[in-house]
């Protein structure tokens, strides 16, 4: 007799284990479900076996080939263009199928009397015989009731809890007579229990149902895959296996090296050239695959563990599944029922929760938690903010779920009845986003001042004056138009410390959420004169009658963002005569290279118009691009310098904060005005503190993050910076391009080396223990200084990407290019040293060629 072996399916419901193996292949006591079949077939004489494949078809015949080494003869069917169905791939081989044949599922564990089926099979004359067996939990199967003379009388594919009329079900193995495939069409999808079968019914051919006794488990799902390994274990199902017995309900494989130290409980099962550290504590229940190394004092409980695994030192498995290739760090914890899909690596003392899946090549961080399942994207970060707030993907890393999520760990944090303003940009995504935000904090009992769409300037105004205890803004990345950026502010409109980033990440990761009961879930009002106040501020420390008289003309590329709706309005009542582009509101955010476009073509409208100036609003109305009078970009380090001798032309003995990295020609201008510098952290909150904190301040921040107005309010203002350009331009009668020429000429040059971020911390240390202590300033990185004091080096590790800044300040450009080629060297060597590789004169060759 010929076995066809159905074994087309992906898997859906066991992913991520078949999102690169098909489900017939997956392990279970090492050895792919569907040797355990064909293990089955060849006790029962059914040697020729047909395998119809669809999904991953090569993984397969790669295995078994023609099968002789597994005692049977293999043939292969693959359905190429699209999958047929139980029933369509059947037909699809019928020239095979010349006699009574049996079909066989390939993701089940069983082990039947075949040869009794076959027998009850002839002795019916049955056309088509199903073999059932009876379950305490039939919904998820098919339902099969017969007669007092076994012939069957009714199917019912999936019942709903009501519609149950018995525990006898369909096992998706059938003894099948060659005719009964004539009922189905030529290359047409079909299936037995829906078509085929019914059919048959309709026309009264014979078709029985043989009861079997013993085991039966559908793998369709994780659960069901992992007491399948635990019911072979305890022999509930009679299967072969790999391994030599060594001790009662102990198998282990040949060359595998067990540690006298550790400890095995029966059953398990451990397979070849695997070695097992001292101390090891396996409980009953585990499963080891071939090539496995455990580390000293690893305790497992019931854990799968894949071929070619290796789970270091102190790490905890519990009832999980930890596919091929895949690395657990030393002290990680994986609870149960977490799957961690192949090439996978879990960091040290990173932590997986229960249920938890993680799909094929992922990177866990060190000091983990994940409590999500991680499907796209390759890391899973230990910390929910980085440098400016909560960053990731646009609907693949921040979902609406993970929003629901995090409003409500940020509410956690508040009390009962607290208010939060919630704002964005225009764009679809961040709607979305700040609805699923807002749906979080109301299910704590928070209140909503939805500011909705607003430039973030008028948002942090504004907060400072409603008594709220916080507020959110979402909006698409200012330099990222595919990632989106939610960052959280304090009541005076600064974003929040680290210490209460840390409180909203603990309840987060530890699902310590406030749940409300349903009179105490929060509300959502829609606050206005938010525009007013905005302008009252705005006017309040503008010279209104400068601005209002200075005749200039100004060219406004909004591209095609929020401001664009609020700061023309504001320009006409102060009397500006402004030339408006791009004003309209766009749905999906603007690329790096069409925001480059159009400032392209605003610099050809300020040359054509004769403006005084032009310039690009970016980054929802906190940063900006000037054009001068030629049309020219001003930005970065230029731009910096300008805004500084511009504020400190109008505010002597001013005060001004800049980020660490900023060239030396900040202090240069201080010098000429008998102002004081101040250089932070450079990341934006430390800029915005600093500014809050220290008095005089006249002007925060660069042409890369944005300015800040600390009068005004805390945070980066570019709509404001407009209206203090026109104003200080028309106060101090100069040109862009005559402030241009009055300009410090310095060097300043960065490059970007990749550094992992287990190498970071040491690499900072090792520059420091290198370089002597006087020459050296650590308010954010590394900086080295040379004798000149305008001669300085800056290693900066980024907060947020596994690599490290170099920035070179000088007013000699052969010193900036010897200095960043000597410590480009340094940090390359380093690197690699600490990742034990040889440093080559071939890498040093490409660093210097990036």
């Amino acid at each position: 007799m010929r076995a066809v072996l159905m074994a087309g399916g992906s898997g859906t419901r066991l992913r991520p284990l078949t999102c690169d193996l098909p489900k017939p292949m997956v392990p279970v006591l090492n050895r792919p479900i569907a040797e355990h079949i064909i293990n089955l077939l060849k006790r029962h004489q059914i040697t020729e076996v047909i395998a119809t494949l669809h999904y991953l078809p090569d993984v397969m015949r790669d295995y078994f080939q023609d099968g002789s080494d597994f005692g049977v003869q293999m043939t292969y069917a693959v359905e190429e263009d699209q999958p047929l169905g139980t029933a369509g791939c059947v037909k699809n081989i019928a020239e095979l199928l010349d006699r009574t044949f049996l079909v066989i599922s390939g993701d089940s564990i069983t082990d039947f009397d075949l040869t009794a089926a076959i027998e009850f099979h002839k002795q019916k004359k049955s056309k088509a015989t199903v073999v059932l067996t009876r379950v305490p939990n039939p919904i998820e199967f098919g339902v099969v009731i017969t007669d007092e003379s076994q012939r069957i009388r009714r199917f019912l594919e999936k019942p709903s809890s009501s519609e149950i009329f018995s525990d006898t079900v369909n096992t998706g193995t059938y003894i099948l007579e060659p005719e009964v495939l004539e009922y189905l069409p030529e290359n047409q999808e079909s299936d037995f229990s829906k078509e085929l079968f019914p059919l048959l019914l309709e026309k009264d051919e014979p078709m029985y149902g043989y009861i079997a006794q013993g085991y039966w488990c559908d793998v369709g799902h994780l659960d069901a895959y992992r007491e399948s390994q635990y019911d072979a274990l305890d022999r509930k199902v009679k299967l072969d296996y790999a391994y030599e017995e060594r001790s009662s309900g102990i198998w282990i494989g040949q060359n595998t090296h067990i540690d006298p130290t550790a400890n095995l409980e029966a059953p398990c099962l451990i397979g070849d050239n695997c070695r097992i550290g001292a101390r090891v504590q396996i409980s009953a229940g585990t499963v080891i695959g071939d090539n496995v190394t455990v580390g000293a004092d690893a305790n497992l409980k019931r854990p799968i563990v894949w071929n070619g695994a290796l789970i270091g030192d102190e790490a905890h498995l519990r009832a999980c599944v930890i596919s091929r290739g895949t690395r657990v760090d030393r002290r990680a914890h994986v609870l149960e029922g977490a799957v961690v899909g192949s090439l996978s690596t879990v960091g040290e003392e990173a932590l997986i929760s229960s249920s938890v899946r993680v799909w094929p090549s992922k990177q866990i961080e060190s000091g983990a938690t994940l409590n999500i399942n991680l499907i796209w994207g390759h890391t899973a970060q230990r910390n929910l903010f980085g440098q400016r707030g909560v960053t990731g993907l646009a609907n693949i890393d921040i979902t609406p779920e993970f929003a629901v999520k995090l409003g409500a760990a940020y509410g956690s944090t508040l009390k009962p009845g607290a208010q939060v303003t919630v704002s964005r940009d225009q764009r679809s995504i961040s709607r979305m986003v700040t609805r699923s935000l807002i749906a979080g904090l109301m299910s704590v009992g928070i209140n909503i001042q939805n500011l909705d769409a607003t430039a973030i300037p008028m948002a942090r105004t504004v907060i400072s004056t409603m008594g709220v205890s916080g507020g959110i803004h979402v909006r698409v990345h200012p330099d990222r138009p595919d990632y989106i950026l939610i960052e959280f502010i304090d009541p005076k409109g600064i974003n929040i410390s680290k210490a209460l980033e840390k409180k909203i990440e603990g309840a987060y990761f530890k699902e310590d959420l406030r749940r409300v009961q349903i009179h105490e879930i929060g509300n959502v009002v829609y606050p206005t004169q938010m525009v007013s106040t905005y302008c009252t501020a705005f006017e309040k420390h503008l010279n209104v009658e400068a601005v209002h008289h200075s005749n200039s003309k100004v060219v406004i590329d909004y591209s095609y963002a929020v401001t664009g709706a609020v700061l023309p309005q504001m320009l006409a009542k102060f009397g500006c005569d402004a030339v408006v582009l791009n004003a309209s509101l766009k749905p999906t955010a603007v690329s790096a290279v069409e925001k480059e476009a159009l400032l392209m073509q605003l610099g050809h409208v300020v040359e054509a118009l004769k403006a005084n100036f032009g310039v690009q609003v970016s980054a929802n109305g906190e940063q900006m691009t000037l054009v001068d009078e030629a049309g020219i970009p001003i930005r970065g380090e230029m731009l910096t310098a300008l805004m500084v001798n511009m504020m400190l032309t109008a505010h002597p003995r001013g005060t001004v904060v800049v980020p660490v990295h900023v060239s030396s020609a900040v202090e240069q201008i201080a010098r000429r005005h008998d102002a004081k510098i101040i250089r932070t952290k450079a990341n934006p909150t430390a800029l915005m503190e600093e500014c809050r904190r220290t008095p005089n301040v006249v002007l925060g921040g660069s042409g890369e993050t944005g300015f800040i107005f600390p009068q005004l309010h805390p945070g980066f203002d570019g709509m404001f910076c407009i209206a203090k350009l026109i104003e200080m331009l028309t106060i101090q009668e100069r040109s862009l391009a005559a402030i241009r020429t009055e300009l410090p000429r310095v060097y300043h040059k960065s490059y970007t080396v990749r550094c992992p971020w287990t190498v970071k911390g040491a690499l900072m240390r090792h520059l420091v223990e290198t370089h002597p202590a006087e020459r050296l300033e650590l308010t954010d990185g590394v900086k080295i200084l040379d004798r000149h004091e305008d001669n300085w080096i800056l290693i900066l590790p980024d907060a947020g990407e596994p690599v490290v800044h170099l920035f070179a300040n000088s007013n000699d450009r052969d010193w900036i290019d010897e200095s960043l080629r000597e410590y480009r060297h340094r940090v390359q060597e380093f690197v690699e040293q600490e990742q034990g590789v040889e440093p080559s004169v071939s890498s040093l060759e490409g660093l210097e060629a990036k």
